[in-house]
């Protein structure tokens, strides 16, 4: 394993328990390390291994690779050229936002790369039209609707001789 500078680790660690607002304590509970041991691992008097930064990067909810550049176990990634150098070496950001800053730029890029990959892809099938290409659809003719039909009503009876009601009579009499 290379060398860790641990006394940059150590200070870088505990500026981010400070910028994420967590004592001590907490950063230990979360690691899972004691009280102590974190104590010297901030005051650069202890070389933590490769799986106590990747608990306490967990604990500080940045990611584990962050903590291995900081302690020389991993080289600092090249991608990102310009954008990612100035975010970096602003002086104003916290090393924290600095470093949620370049994941939200490395993950738009790994989005347009896909969709780029996925638009050459899809430019490349022969026998696909492009949408342009594809003629428009011809009207479809109605269906006609079926004519409704009246329920057939049961035949009335025929009627007997025609008598007019006792209130008809009585009204015609007047």
């Amino acid at each position: 394993m290379p060398s860790i500078d641990v006394r940059h680790l150590g200070d870088y660690i505990r500026e981010q328990r400070a910028t994420s607002q967590i004592s001590l304590r907490q950063l230990a509970k979360l690691a899972g390390v004691s009280n102590p041991y974190l104590s010297q691992i901030e005051r650069g008097l202890r070389k933590p291994s490769a799986e106590i930064l990747q608990q306490i990067a967990k604990g500080l909810r940045i990611s584990a690779e962050v903590l291995y550049v900081q302690a020389g176990i991993l080289e600092q990634r090249e991608a990102g050229g310009v954008v990612v150098d100035a975010v970096l070496s602003d002086e104003v950001l916290t090393e924290r936002q600095k470093q949620v800053l370049v994941e939200i730029y490395d993950s738009f890029c790994k989005e347009n790369a896909a969709a780029a990959l996925v638009a050459r892809a899809a430019a490349a099938v022969d026998d696909v039209p492009a949408v342009d290409d594809v003629p428009a659809a011809a009207p479809v003719a109605e269906a006609p609707t079926p004519k409704r039909t009246r329920p057939k009503r049961a035949p009335t009876p025929p009627a007997e001789t025609a008598r007019p009601s006792p209130t008809a009579a009585a009204a015609g009499d007047r």
